[in-house]
């Protein structure tokens, strides 16, 4: 009986940075079979340097974010530029399911090892291949990081303060793109399942950001009003808006959807006048009035702490919640209870906590097994036993520098 939701199931991983990784490795979290390939010449960027922190590493193993994005898969080292190499990745795919892929378009045709060279060899395979704008259009050959992804899919635009310029959300929306092409693997599966056959997987990272913006869509469709940007501003509900509190960058955000749930909150902060004022007796007047009323509320929470003002405002009935940092979020009973991060042994980090899968499934171990794979840990594993090549054979290709 399986243990995992994706026992069984063997992917072939490609890819590096952000939004690959992500993708493969909540399927290795659920029990799928993640081989992740790399080369001396072409290790994971994130390996030796974070664009997050601007930070280089020493060696191949210690990078946090490396760790954190490739958690429970194996690692080999390939040498894609010889064509042994090309060979046994072919014949990886005969005994695979899945190939994930976020080179540039064009460069996995040029090895030989694209869809349509592959399926021949397995025509059950599932092969995604992830890009700024997608394998086909006129902008299909165009390059792209994480910040291009969210400008190119228009949420850079809106993104950011009225009086400032659009924000960057850099990494988060390679998360996003990473989500969005686990469930077109899993929706590929499920067909797979139903008729037995693969197919090809074209994800636009940029569309991928695009697709989740339908309201500001619906807002130009039928208004023919173009939004742009409001800060922690909504464009109807007032107050709406993140507030300093007692303590060094401390902050509370409070939401208020409706008049009963404004009265609530002039409740809990003891001012009836504000409740029966007339520039804040409706949602309109609140709107015309936000630069005074985010005032009023901010010089009260100024005087609690989040976590008072929070309990205080949940009481009484209004939207609530503490702007938290890291250190918050590790330290938090709520999530630690529901098992959101991971406990994992490495040999050169030592003892390490880490983020699992943001989801929880009944018939599901939910654990980790293993650490991120160090640099070509399991070519003896894959190359022998999947592959049944001999120790000489592996140690002959080793020293052509084909598995390198």
């Amino acid at each position: 009986m399986k243990q995992n939701a994706l026992e069984g199931l063997r992917v072939l991983d490609f890819t590096q940075i952000w939004s690959g990784p992500y993708c493969t490795m909540l399927m290795a979290l659920y029990g799928a079979e993640v081989i992740k390939i790399e080369s001396e010449k072409r290790p994971d960027r994130t390996r030796l340097f974070s664009v997050m922190l601007a930070r280089y590493y020493e060696g191949r193993d210690t990078s946090p974010l490396y760790n954190t994005l490739n958690l429970n898969k194996l690692g080999i080292t390939l040498n894609l530029t010889q064509r042994r190499g090309v060979d046994l990745v072919r014949e990886l795919v005969k005994v695979s399911d899945v190939v994930v892929e976020n080179f540039r378009p064009g460069v996995m045709a040029k090895l030989g090892i694209d869809y349509e060279s592959l399926r021949e060899i397995n025509p059950k395979l599932i092969y995604l291949s992830s890009s700024s704008r997608g394998g086909t259009g006129p902008e299909w050959d165009y390059a792209g990081l994480a910040f291009m992804f969210s400008a190119l899919g228009g949420l850079s635009y809106i993104t950011g303060y009225a009086d400032g310029l659009p924000s960057k959300t850099s990494g988060r929306t390679d998360l996003i793109v990473g989500m969005t092409a686990l469930f077109a693997i899993l929706s590929a599966l499920i067909h797979r399942t139903e008729t037995g056959r693969g197919q090809y997987i074209d994800l636009s990272s940029s569309e991928a950001i695009t697709a989740l913006m339908g309201d500001v869509f619906m807002e130009y469709a039928m208004n023919g009003r173009n939004q742009t940007r409001q800060g922690n501003r909504d464009a109807a509900m007032a107050p709406h808006n993140c507030y300093r509190c007692a303590g060094e960058d401390q902050w509370i955000s409070i939401a208020c959807a409706s008049d009963g749930e404004w009265r609530a909150l002039c409740e809990a902060m003891n001012r009836p006048d504000l409740a029966a004022d007339e520039r804040f007796s409706g949602v309109y007047a609140r709107k015309e009035n936000e630069v005074e009323l985010d005032r009023l509320i901010g010089e009260w929470t100024a005087t609690f702490t989040p976590t008072q003002a929070v309990e205080m405002l949940r009481k009484a009935g209004v939207a609530a919640a503490p702007s938290r940092s890291s250190r918050d979020l590790l330290a938090d009973d709520h999530l630690r209870q529901r098992g959101a991060f991971l406990e994992i042994d490495h040999p050169d980090m030592g003892r390490q906590t880490l983020v699992g899968a943001p989801w929880k499934l009944t018939d599901d171990q939910n654990g980790l097994i293993r650490h991120a794979p160090l640099f070509g840990q399991h070519n003896d594993y894959v190359f022998e036993q999947l592959l049944g090549l001999s120790p000489k054979q592996v140690e002959e290709l080793r020293r052509e520098e084909v598995i390198y």
